[in-house]
């Protein structure tokens, strides 16, 4: 299949996106769980380096947060989390309509050809 670097980022963006999204329901799920830390998806500054050096590839990392804690350990922010999730949901309906778009002027561009 013919991939650009713009197809190369989407796919990536989607797949850190829905690493995010399940690393956020995982907090939200062990809210109450003592010592529980929570974890936090980076991928955008690595993206973003690999799209200018003409890749687009990426893999989401997973790490444990360093914020601060309760008196039970927890560090998870249910605040925080809603806002995170509601932020993610929308950039990972954006990214998917982008790539849908992207498939729809490729399949265009082939049945003129």
């Amino acid at each position: 299949m013919i991939e650009s670097v713009t197809q190369a980022a989407l796919s990536s963006a989607i797949t850190g996106l829905s690493t995010r999204q399940r690393a956020i329901a995982n907090n939200i799920a062990n809210i109450n769980t003592p010592n529980y830390q929570a974890q936090r998806v980076t991928f955008e500054d690595a993206l973003a380096q690999s799209v200018a050096q003409g890749s687009g590839v990426v893999a989401p990392q997973t790490q444990v947060s360093l914020e601060p804690t309760q008196l039970n350990g927890n560090n998870v922010n249910l605040d925080e989390e809603t806002l995170d999730n509601v932020e993610t949901g929308l950039r990972y309906q954006f990214a998917t309509q982008a790539m849908s778009q992207q498939f729809q002027s490729l399949t265009a561009a082939m049945k003129t050809v």
